[in-house]
């Protein structure tokens, strides 16, 4: 009687590896929407184009940066356009009552530590009261908003200001300063999490929370810190949001902003489970989203439209993460 042949388990793709083609597929993904649009989008081959698209998606993926790390440690932080809000409220007070030097270092300042303040609350709410991510951030987004919106007496501050808009309308080189920034923060946070003690911390206190706390991570201080980080980098997409419209109205800054960074991030291949940080995949789930709004929006199809087809892509990006584990 002859003997069947055990079974021979195949290799499982490294976490490297499923990395790479994780960008791989998202880069693919990207490349075919440019090629769809410069087959039957009029116009779209051009300078203009091409620059509008990167200062738009800019807000998007400083946002998102902030809400990977959130998310790596198994999180979510539904309270950035709050944050937004508030900051952008804040600078054009600012600015605009103390002249000179001071005002603008108080305008670049004072709104980003009064956005870190906010992702210190949800951090205490997560980290000490052990309130649930959504839960706990879900309080400043309904109060932050307000909050601005008080500060502000509901009502819209005009503004022009050349030395504190260069933030979003300077150029460096003809190259938009905030495009650079944005490139900026990605190389840098990218570095962060795959090369500091920091990175690896935060990816396994959300990889699995108990085990790492038992090693001697300081969880709560790693969740802390990313709430804080990310509520402090939606602060500055808030200055950068109110610089590019010339106005702050704290009716509408940063809305919606919450949907696009998790869409962004979820694209990207960070998992929503947490234990996983693509600063890079965000960057380009940023530029999928952004694509697909002006895709959209070129042929004529609204912008509410666009709303669906971002809460439909969060689904498939999770389905397809779920399926991958």
């Amino acid at each position: 009687m002859t003997q069947k042949p055990a079974a021979v388990a195949l290799p499982e793709a490294t976490p490297k590896k499923k990395h790479r083609l994780t960008i791989q597929r998202e880069i693919a993904v990207l490349v075919a929407m440019i090629v769809f649009n410069l087959i039957f989008t009029d116009h779209f081959w051009s300078l203009q184009t091409f620059n509008v698209n990167l200062t738009q998606v800019v807000t998007i993926v400083i946002v998102g940066i902030g809400m990977t790390l959130v998310v790596a440690t198994g999180g979510i932080d539904l309270s950035v356009g709050a944050s937004m809000a508030i900051a952008g409220a804040l600078a054009p007070m600012l600015f605009m009552n103390i002249e000179g030097p001071l005002g603008l270092v108080l305008a670049f300042t004072l709104p980003i530590l009064a956005a870190a303040a906010c992702g210190v609350f949800n951090g205490f709410l997560v980290t000490r009261l052990e309130v649930q991510p959504i839960v706990a951030t879900l309080v400043l987004f309904i109060a932050g908003r307000g909050i601005a919106q008080v500060v502000t007496d509901g009502s819209l501050q005009a503004f022009n200001n050349p030395a504190f808009q260069w933030i979003a309308l300077g150029k460096v080189a003809g190259v938009p300063f905030q495009i650079l920034l944005m490139f900026a923060l990605v190389a840098l946070f990218a570095w962060i999490v795959r090369k500091t003690l920091f990175g690896k911390y935060l990816l396994v206190t959300g990889g699995n929370e108990q085990a790492a706390y038992l090693s001697g991570i300081p969880t709560a201080r790693v969740k802390m810190i990313a709430y804080t980080v990310c509520a402090a980098l939606a602060g500055l997409a808030g200055l950068i949001s109110i610089s590019v419209n010339s106005s702050s109205d704290a009716n509408v800054i940063g809305l919606g902003s919450e949907l696009d960074a998790i869409a962004a991030v979820a694209v990207g291949g960070t998992a929503l489970t947490g234990g996983k940080a693509y600063i890079a995949g965000t960057l380009i789930g940023a530029l999928i989203i952004q694509l697909l709004r002006y895709t959209l929006l070129a042929h004529g199809i609204p912008d509410a439209a666009a709303l669906v087809l971002k809460a439909g892509i969060i689904i498939a990006a999770v389905y397809v993460q779920r399926r991958r584990h």
